[in-house]
């Protein structure tokens, strides 16, 4: 890793500007946000741009549905959204807005040199067409009856109840979602983005470093399956830019959306006298050796490391350096639930709980491939109380009183008994490596090594007792400097993750801001410290419970919404499941022959005629397994690929009308939408045995 001064621009995905920004849209801001304060810690220019994603129709209908007009919502949304990740203390350098002269530009300019390349053709396609509201009907505004299982009220491209996937036209007795209507098929016009045209480009594009091995993996299959032409456009009415040439036609949402990062740089660029072209023109960008990188969810990376490049490349601006896919959110192990309260919104959390709480749990989970992550709530209260108070704050809680009582708050000689602060300094190395490497875990882990020692330093030389004499002052001067000096050093080390608390220990230890480069400096005899006060408090149970509390969502029943109580039902059934009868005893032995693994899914997919299972291809770390999967009702294959999981690997193939099974992954549940597969913890790699 080079300490060379780099330029960087980052980015974060887009949210979408109808809904709250909640815990697991923070996984990913979190992350980014940490990412950019280390490089700007390191002394690198970085820039992170984000803005509301403002386009589409269900922006349109929200607006309509409140009586206001839809650029007074993206301007509330923005705001609400601007609040949330203030007090999660993302510092975005501009968080700007899709809806701007900015990104209209680029749109523009980039479809424009599309259609010159000969890569947009315009054909006739049928829709559904809403003849009350006069709008073609997006997939998910259209409901009907499940063709396979017969579920009435399913959306139009896929069946909650039984998983199946399918045409809008496939529905039995279909109505809009918006006006109650029965829909027509009709015909349109739409623009087209030739993908398929770009697959050369992107099969030499899509591999490491621009992006992760799992996803490398999955974009090749996409690939191999080959690229289906892109519909850009959509049809008045619609809350959008309209395209050059074509009235009444306007970009889709998801056209414009990441052309939104370039809007939010330019406008950002404009304001600070920045050169945009150094960024984003392709030679200009390889003569500056500047960097971009966009930090993504896992479920928008066909749009990111497909289109995106795809569009970038042809259209003559540079490709990104890096695109990196994180995995999802759990709450208990489980996805989020309203009805359990685990359905956390961002501004509810900061109502109740310390933001850096979250930023530092959700960093010591962190790595750097797209496996979810879980928030458990116990292991949350645990790990923060542990190591946030009871290891880090602990530092400096047990040795500034000494130097402000006995010492007129000035530091003393450093301890040269002990190699202690060289250990701490020998590890920027390692920890600096990891942050770039978006290893959070694996630098929380070291850093929290790091204050083991540091508080076994102060457990073996007792200043508490040493106080209890005047003579023994000098050395107990030393010892207390020494403490300083080293949790000033794994301050340094957390800044990114813990940015608040950090400035607070800056101030008290009056060494203002604080960088990298100082972990190579040693804080002078003599240097002046404020008063110290308490840095952080621990969790408190109950504060969890209020938290749950404020996010549960009564399913209560109402008179006139029989849909509700069938809902409620389901979920108190969700919430204290019958448990299964344990299984008669078994000997270790027995135990003993069963082979489980850590496997890695490597791809994923539908198996066609089936209606319960998923082929999955299971790495294990050196050879690879087919298995078929009867989990297809409670699992899209795109959210498995790269995930963990758990298989039993001597378990005898099985021929199947499908193919061969060469094992079995192991799942909770009583089957349908509740099933659960098994996943490791966080350090597991695939091939390692359960024992």
């Amino acid at each position: 890793m080079t300490d060379t001064p780099r330029k960087i621009l980052v980015t974060s995905a887009l949210p979408y500007a109808n809904g709250p920004i909640h815990l697991g849209h923070l996984v990913e801001y979190i992350q980014t946000d940490i990412w950019v304060r280390f490089q700007k810690l390191r002394g690198h220019q970085c820039h992170y741009v984000c803005a509301d994603d403002t386009h589409g129709t269900p922006i349109m209908l929200r607006a309509e549905k409140e009586g206001i007009t839809p650029e007074q919502l993206i301007a509330r949304v923005w705001a609400e959204h601007k609040a949330d990740f203030d007090g999660f203390l993302v510092e975005f350098d501009n968080y700007y807005s899709t809806n701007t002269p900015e990104t209209r530009h680029y749109a523009d300019d980039i479809y424009t040199k599309l259609k010159a390349a000969g890569l947009i053709e315009v054909r006739a396609i049928e829709q559904y067409f809403d003849p009350v509201k006069e709008m073609f009907l997006p997939d998910r505004f259209i409901k009907g009856e499940c063709p396979k299982c017969h579920t009435k009220d399913q959306y139009g491209d896929s069946c909650e109840a039984c998983g199946t996937t399918y045409s809008p036209t496939d529905l039995i007795n279909p109505y809009s979602a918006v006006s109650g209507a029965t829909p027509i098929r009709k015909q349109s016009d739409h623009h087209f983005f030739k993908l398929g045209a770009c697959a050369d480009f992107l099969r030499g594009w899509i591999k490491p470093p621009q992006v992760q091995a799992e996803s490398a993996n999955k974009l090749a299959e996409w690939l191999d399956a080959g690229l289906s032409d892109w519909d850009i456009s959509r049809d008045a009415p619609y809350f959008g830019f309209e395209i050059p040439g074509a009235p009444g036609k306007y970009y889709y949402v998801w056209l414009d959306a990441p052309i939104g990062y370039m809007g939010s740089f330019r406008n950002y660029c404009d304001r600070n006298g920045l050169d945009f072209d150094a960024f984003w023109d392709k030679q200009k960008a390889a003569q500056a050796g500047t960097e971009l990188y966009h930090f993504i969810g896992k479920d928008i990376l066909y749009f990111h490391a497909l289109f995106w490049p795809a569009e970038l490349e042809s259209a003559g601006y540079r490709t990104p350096t890096g695109v990196f896919a994180h995995g999802f959110l759990t709450v208990n192990g489980t996805k989020m639930s309203k009805s359990r309260g685990t359905f956390i919104t961002a501004s509810s959390f900061l109502q109740h709980l310390n933001p850096e709480w979250l930023r530092y749990y959700f960093a010591a989970k962190l790595g750097n491939g797209v496996d979810d992550i879980d928030l458990n709530l116990e292991d949350f209260v645990a790990r923060v109380n542990s190591d946030l108070i009871g290891k880090y704050v602990n530092i400096a809680a047990r040795t500034a009183s000494f130097i402000g009582k006995r010492f007129d708050g000035r530091l003393g000689t450093h301890d040269d008994s002990t190699n202690l602060e060289s250990e701490i300094t020998s590890a920027a190395g390692t920890i600096a490596e990891a942050y770039e490497q978006r290893e959070y875990g694996k630098a929380v882990r070291e850093i929290m090594r790091l204050a083991d020692l540091a508080n076994q330093y102060v457990d073996g030389n007792k200043p508490w007792e040493l106080a209890k004499d005047p003579a023994n002052d000098t050395r107990l001067h030393a010892i207390c400097t020494t403490t300083l000096q080293v949790f000033r050093d794994l301050s340094i080390y957390l800044k990114p993750i813990l940015p608040k608390v950090v400035a607070q220990v800056e101030q008290f230890l009056g060494t203002g801001a604080l960088s990298w480069a100082d972990i190579d400096t040693r804080l002078p005899a003599g240097h002046s410290v404020n008063a110290y006060s308490h840095l952080m408090t621990r969790i408190d149970a109950k504060q969890i419970d209020a938290l749950i509390a404020a996010n549960t969502q009564s399913m209560a029943p109402t008179p006139d919404s029989h849909s509700q109580v069938r809902h409620a039902e389901h979920q108190q059934h969700e919430t204290q499941p019958t448990m299964d009868p344990i299984a008669e005893t078994i000997s270790i032995d027995d135990f003993a022959k069963v082979d489980l693994r850590v496997a890695r899914i490597a791809a994923a997919a539908y198996v066609e005629g089936a209606d319960k299972l998923l082929q999955l291809t299971l790495d294990l770390g050196g050879e690879t397994r087919n298995v078929f999967a009867g989990i297809r009702s409670a699992y899209d294959p795109n959210d498995l690929v790269g995930r963990l999981t758990v298989m039993v690997a001597n378990l005898a193939p099985r021929k199947m009308k499908f193919g061969l099974s060469e094992g079995m992954v192991l799942a909770a549940g009583p089957g349908g939408k509740e099933l659960f597969i098994l996943s490791p913890d966080d350090g597991a790699q695939p091939g390692m045995r359960i024992k």
